[in-house]
């Protein structure tokens, strides 16, 4: 009898342990965090991923300061001091730390159709360059099994959520869970943001995007950290020690409040007797990232240009060209073009040209045999039409 009365109360006591981890698997389907407050177990994956100019970046994932729910939410502190001189940074949230492909690690979130977040800034008008799901250890043992990005993002002082349409993708291996960039050219005086709520769901309302053609105009650049401004000036290329930037010069824009000041000294300080600027997307991919716009609406990318002394010459101005694995589509160029001191407005003719695909948005290029003192010259209003 007693042997019966034993068995009777370890069913009644299994039975419900086994229901509750049947209801909390079923909860995980609907959601899976990976911030909810400081130290609560439902979260997952950890912010070890810092990319960039790791320097300019400073985290408090315990910040009192009026988060959205619970008790805290994160801080993040982006300087744009450039520490590491790559003019960008962010921060990857990685399973299992530091993993960048080369553990196995990672959550099949299959059924998962959205990840959302609630942001805001400290001030109003920071930019998040952009977020992103996925996408770590494409050339590893252990890649993600998709990636998908949304941005840019101008944050305002007040809490909003933000949402990352995952309907539709292959979501069964995800060790990069998120990840923010931020630029040091569309936050030049550096951004202080909150972030907090950040979790996967599974909605089923939500259907699967299709390809974008982004619409016209489209903006290299419109002025020092708008939000317009598509592509990064990162592909620094031939005597890149010749090469100084500006992107929030004040010297007399076209329009706005800023334009691009470039000075070329001629010095020849790599050896390759030329230099030159490529816009990329995202910063620093030469073909390697599928990450292309498709500007297939383009029928012209204008830009307004003029040198400091007059008499400047710039051998190419181009659109696309960039080779690689994930190539442009096309590749458009007018050159040589001698600047004078008066502002212009120059024309890279695009029709005809397949523009479906294009990671490299705009390039200068010059030599010193041209330009055997150098050259300043000023950029302005870089858009696609």
């Amino acid at each position: 009898m007693k042997k019966i009365i034993a068995l009777f109360l370890a069913l009644v006591l299994v039975i419900p342990l086994g229901y509750a981890q049947t209801k909390a698997a079923n909860e995980q389907v609907k959601e899976f965090w990976i911030y909810k407050d400081k130290g609560a177990r439902e979260n997952h994956y950890a912010p070890s991923g810092w990319m960039g100019d790791y320097g300019d970046i400073k985290i408090n994932d315990q910040s009192t300061d009026n988060p959205y729910s619970g008790t805290t939410c994160i801080q993040f502190v982006y300087t744009a001091k450039k520490s590491q001189q790559q003019g960008w940074a962010g921060v990857y949230w990685q399973n299992p730390p530091n993993n960048w492909g080369s553990k196995k690690g990672g959550f099949d979130l299959t059924g998962m159709t959205k990840l959302t977040f609630w942001a805001r800034g400290a001030k109003g008008g920071e930019i998040l360059q952009k977020v992103v799901v996925g996408g770590i250890g494409t050339k590893m043992a252990y890649p993600d099994s998709t990636v998908v990005e949304v941005g840019p993002i101008e944050l305002t002082d007040t809490w909003k959520q933000y949402t990352v349409n995952l309907a539709g993708k292959d979501l069964s291996y995800i060790s990069g869970g998120f990840s923010w960039v931020a630029t040091a050219d569309q936050n030049p005086n550096g951004a202080t943001f909150y972030l907090d709520d950040i979790k996967f769901e599974a909605d089923p309302t939500i259907k699967p995007e299709g390809k974008r053609q982004e619409s016209m105009p489209f903006y290299v650049y419109a002025d020092s950290g708008s939000i317009k401004n598509h592509f990064v000036p990162s592909g620094w290329m031939g005597d890149y020690g010749d090469i100084k930037y500006d992107g929030a010069c004040k010297e007399d824009p076209y329009l706005g409040d800023t334009c691009i000041k470039i000075i070329y000294t001629g010095k020849v300080s790599n050896g390759a007797r030329w230099a030159g600027i490529f816009w990329q997307h995202p910063a620093n991919n030469w073909g390697t990232i599928d990450k292309g716009y498709d500007l297939s609406k383009a029928q012209k990318l204008t830009f307004w240009a003029r040198g400091a002394k007059g008499g400047e010459r710039i051998e190419e101005f181009k659109v696309g060209g960039i080779m690689g694995e994930y190539s442009d589509s096309d590749s458009a160029s007018i050159g040589p073009v001698i600047l004078t001191k008066e502002w212009k407005q120059y024309t890279i003719d695009l029709k005809g040209k397949d523009m479906s695909y294009i990671i490299g948005g705009f390039c200068w290029a010059t030599n010193v045999d041209v330009n055997p003192d150098g050259a300043t010259f000023y950029l302005d209003e870089i858009k696609f039409e």
